[in-house]
């Protein structure tokens, strides 16, 4: 599931390098914080949520196949 995920958002990232994905367990739920850049932020949450919904909605559906219960969290890289 992680690689699954680092593929997606590296493909829409200006800078792929600098994407990071820490990944949890909290409660039976697979918890991925995905960390990027100040200027990937806009493009990975996109206009009014809908790039961030759509990755979800993609994530979502692997969980499923795999079930699996799964949490994403976007944050920016300090």
């Amino acid at each position: 599931m992680r690689e699954f995920i680092e593929y997606l958002i590296k493909q829409i990232t200006s800078k792929s390098e600098e994407v990071e994905i820490i990944e949890s367990n909290e409660e039976g739920v697979l918890l991925y914080k995905i960390h990027v850049s100040k200027e990937d932020m806009g493009t990975v949450i996109g206009k009014e949520g809908h790039t961030i919904k759509a990755l979800r909605d993609l994530v979502r559906a692997k969980a499923i196949k795999d079930n699996v219960r799964v949490r994403l969290i976007v944050e920016e890289n300090q």
